[in-house]
């Protein structure tokens, strides 16, 4: 059995600490994180007796075979770098890191050290954005030359978690990072990308509204879009609904998660809802499914030695379209996301 500790008890690590539970041949065997009550908390609740506050004390003390990092994102270099150093395979929270240089670091420094990195990257992995990107690859609507990928809310994220209306960067950097990743997933890497963002809530510090416009290598235009300022009813929080038109047909992913294609042949409707877990609750239960389904790629991956899907090195392209929307915004004009 593959023993693993968590770093990082708070909000949305209570998930990673689930679906864990819920996978064969894998066991958490230890905690770390540097607030008691956090750590007290999910030590109870999932019975995990082994708990440290610091992680290099952790990484010493205990036989691992990886680390799952769900801290916030300015403390992922040391922790990526120092278990590395310990040879200790990592997936980690997204954001990756906080700049290009730090998540070029990380790459390198696990690289260097033969450990497998992932990223936490889980929009990809819910069960109906995987249908859809399945549906795609797979030729259902030939090849696509347009695509949006929209993402649009009220919900209150704040009152999970309060630190996100303190940053200066947000949607892009929390939510839109998933938004994007999806888009290279359906549509494969981006030549040029331009962006727009807003303000709306004036409680919060960064952007709430951005819109970015992706030119594809494969000739696909992109539309992706996100918002936390969008009063639906109903709501459709934290659903990513899609939108692609083909060379022999349209793919729809629409609000209730209902995949429609339809092509010269007719029309066909499909429900694609993720299963309610045991553990998991509504709204947030198509992302916990897919916590589920990255955390057991993961495991596959170090099974038979490959490279995860959402490796550190895949991470840093997804990381680069974040930096150019951040700059194009700020007056940077569209941009080469391969040049930052």
């Amino acid at each position: 059995m593959l023993k693993g500790a968590v770093i990082g008890c708070g909000f949305f690590a209570q998930n990673q600490l689930h679906a864990w539970a819920d996978l064969p041949g894998v066991g958490i065997t230890a905690l770390c994180d540097r607030d008691p009550e956090h750590l007290a908390f999910a030590a109870a609740r999932f019975g995990i007796t082994r708990t440290y506050t610091d992680a290099a004390t952790m990484l010493a003390a205990e036989r691992l075979d990886f680390v799952d990092i769900a801290t916030t994102v300015a403390s992922h270099r040391v922790l990526v770098e120092a278990a590395a150093a310990a040879g200790v395979h990592v997936i980690c929270q997204k954001p990756f890191a906080p700049s290009m240089a730090d998540a070029r670091a990380m790459v390198a420094a696990c690289e260097a050290a033969g450990v497998t990195l992932m990223v936490h990257e889980n929009f990809r992995w819910q069960g109906a954005v995987r249908s859809a990107i399945d549906a795609l690859h797979g030729g259902a609507i030939g090849a696509p030359f347009f695509g949006r990928v929209s993402f649009r809310s009220g919900f209150d994220v704040f009152s999970g978690q309060p630190y996100l209306a303190t940053q200066p960067r947000f949607i892009i950097e929390d939510l839109g990072i998933h938004i994007l990743d999806i888009a290279r997933a359906l549509f494969g890497e981006v030549t040029h990308l331009s962006a727009t963002t807003r303000r709306v809530n004036a409680d919060i510090r960064g952007e709430d509204v951005a819109t970015m416009l992706l030119a594809h290598r494969g000739g696909v235009t992109s539309v992706v879009d996100c918002s936390y300022a969008t009063r639906r009813s109903p709501e459709t929080f934290p659903e990513t609904l899609l939108e692609i038109d083909g060379e022999a047909g349209t793919l729809r992913l629409d609000a209730g998660y209902r995949l429609t294609l339809s092509t010269p042949r007719g029309e066909e409707s499909r429900s694609v809802a993720p299963p309610l877990l045991p553990w998991a609750e509504r709204p947030w239960h198509n992302i916990q499914e897919s916590v589920l389904r990255i955390q057991a790629h993961f495991l596959d991956c170090l099974a038979i030695g490959r490279a995860p899907e959402t490796s550190g090195a895949d991470n840093l392209r997804t990381l680069a379209l974040v930096e150019a929307a951040y700059a194009s915004a700020a007056g940077a004009g569209t941009l080469d996301p391969a040049e930052l």
